[in-house]
């Protein structure tokens, strides 16, 4: 008999795997967490039901999340990363030689301890000497942070339990203060045909702190839709004006310099989510 986990990504809207085995299934202090083995996709992180990451297509939202801010930055030398405790993003933060510290602030310690063990592939850059990982509330970590980063990345879940107050206007003005004076950040923020509101709000409150503010798209298939977007927002640094010296020469499998600039070339009804008059779609 065959064994399927299914993911509702709306009350009437999901995804389907077919389930080989069951490594941990555990209510942690902050979430339930299974990580599970699929036929097609490999190795599974699921958090409160809802698919974090897998072996197969992880590497699109990880690049898509590191290396748009660390080539548009000029300098990025010190790095964090709020929530990401399955490592993918810290694993591509390091392929950047500027990069002299990557912070990682994660809430939930089991996420880190499990991806180590059944994700190595992602989580192995955890090790690296330039690695702090620290298990505590990255929304404090933020408050408790001035003039401190170059480069924030906010790697959450949807905004459910402890992810929640990470979409909060307080939370980026925080985010505007923790930053040095050229800084800028980036935040996962969702899907445009579920979730076009939470774009919306996220991309006014953003724009409100930060000078500059962008939208930006990933194709990543196990994600709600497929079709996954990032905000931007700087201090100084315009993600479309990056200087062509700054892109390395990278080993990646989705980002490259062409992605880059067509990643903000939006279609139009994930422009108009963007725009002030906008209140429907």
């Amino acid at each position: 008999m065959s064994i399927w986990f299914t993911e509702k990504q709306t009350e009437h809207f999901g995804i389907t795997a077919e389930i080989v085995r069951t490594h941990v299934s555990e209510q942690t202090e902050f979430q339930q967490l299974d990580m599970v083995e699929t036929k097609e996709f490999g190795n599974m992180l699921l958090l409160d039901g809802m698919v974090m990451t897998t072996e197969k297509d992880e590497f699109v939202y990880h690049e898509m999340a590191a290396h748009v801010p660390l080539h548009t930055h000029p300098n990025p030398e010190h790095v964090l990363v709020v929530g990401g405790g399955d490592g993918g993003v810290i694993r591509e933060i390091l392929k950047h030689p500027e990069v002299k510290t990557a912070t990682l602030a994660e809430i939930d310690g089991k996420v880190v301890e499990y991806s180590k063990q059944y994700l190595p592939s992602i989580a192995g850059a955890l090790e690296d000497v330039r690695v702090d990982v620290r298990i505590i509330d990255g929304f404090m970590h933020i408050a408790e942070s001035e003039n401190r980063y170059d480069v924030i990345m906010v790697d959450s879940t949807e905004p459910v339990g402890p992810a929640v107050q990470l979409f909060t206007k307080g939370f980026y003005e925080g985010i505007n203060r923790a930053l040095k004076e050229d800084g800028l950040f980036i935040a996962q923020t969702d899907n445009p045909w579920f979730q076009p509101e939470l774009i919306r709000t996220a991309f006014r409150d953003i724009r409100a702190t930060f000078p500059v503010t962008r939208l930006y798209t990933a194709a990543i298939p196990t994600y709600p839709s497929g079709l996954w977007t990032f905000t931007l927002g700087s201090k100084k640094h315009d993600p479309l004006e990056a200087d062509p010296s700054r892109f390395h020469e990278l080993e990646t499998s989705y980002y490259t310099p062409d992605i880059h600039r067509a990643a903000f070339a939006l279609p139009a009804f994930v422009e108009k989510l963007t725009r002030e008059d906008q209140h429907a779609l």
